[in-house]
Parts: C-alpha cells; structure tokens; sequence
C-alpha cells in the first residue's frame, strides 16, 4: 500500500505553528542553534539524522520519523540501516560512535524512567569529545521536545515533508 492509497487520515489536533507562533519559531531557532553545535563539534550528518530518528520512533512521532527518514535517506544513508535502527542492538550495521549515541539517545529520551545511567553516559564519553557530547545531548534535547509537540498536537501530518 502506498501514502496514496491509504485509508485512514490523521487529525491535526491543533495546528501548533499558528497558534504558538512565538515558541514555534523559538523552536526552529532552536533547532538551528543545536545543529551549529553539531557542525562545530563535526558531527557527520548520517549519525544526526539516526539520533533524530530513534528518538522519533521511542516517541512515537510519525511526522518525525517520517522526516527523518527521507533526510537520512537524501543525506546517504541506507534503507537497510534505516529499517535495523529498532534493533541496532542485534545488528553488524553500526560503528562503535554510533552505538554510543544511539544508547544515549535512548537514555536521555526516556530519561524519567532510566535517569540516564552513568555506564550509559560513560560509554558515549569514551567515543566523544567534551564539544561532541554536548552537540549531541544538544539535539537529543532538541529533537525530544519537537516530538512532544508533534505527538501531542499532530501538528504535521506524516507524508507530508518534502526534502
């Protein structure tokens, strides 16, 4: 089946941008900020776009998920990392960087429950930089709160980025 055929729509339930304007673009401001702590510290677009989407699917924000895979995907990287992201765990697909954030990523998105345990903590500080962690708790944070906003507003319907 493909986004054309399917049958189900999904609800905005509050078009987030138009009635937050402010905070939406405080938002995006954001969202550019962190990315220009990821440049500085040099982190590769591809890792970027994972934490993006692993957060996004732990949250459950499709438009997210959705977004980010298209610009994984534009950026490089392949559909079949893309589909064993769930389960990096089990797979050969990812560095030794990529499975530090990736863990970090999961800590800090469920934060309430795991309080970030330090051997998780230590584990990306042993493949990153003091500049490389903070760029990268940076757009964990950031890609955490579009998420909650997403979910909670379903101000973006998914299918709809472009690229």
């Amino acid at each position: 089946m493909t986004i054309d055929q399917a049958t189900e729509a999904i609800t905005v339930r509050l078009d987030f941008d138009e009635h937050a304007p402010d905070f939406s673009l405080a938002m995006a401001h954001l969202d550019k900020v962190a990315t220009k702590e990821l440049d500085r510290a040099g982190i590769d677009p591809l890792l970027r776009e994972l934490i993006r989407v692993r957060a996004s699917q732990l949250n459950g924000c499709a438009f997210c998920v959705d977004m980010h895979t298209k610009d994984a995907r534009a950026a490089g990287e392949s559909e079949q990392r893309l589909y064993a992201l769930p389960v990096w765990r089990e797979t050969p697909f990812f560095s030794a960087r990529e499975r530090a954030a990736l863990e970090l990523t999961e800590s800090v998105t469920r934060a309430p429950s795991t309080h970030v345990p330090d051997e998780d903590y230590a584990r990306a500080a042993e493949v990153f930089g003091k500049a490389e962690l903070a760029a990268i708790v940076s757009l964990i944070v950031t890609i955490n709160a579009w998420n909650a906003i997403g979910v909670t507003t379903r101000a973006w319907e998914p299918g709809s980025y472009q690229p």
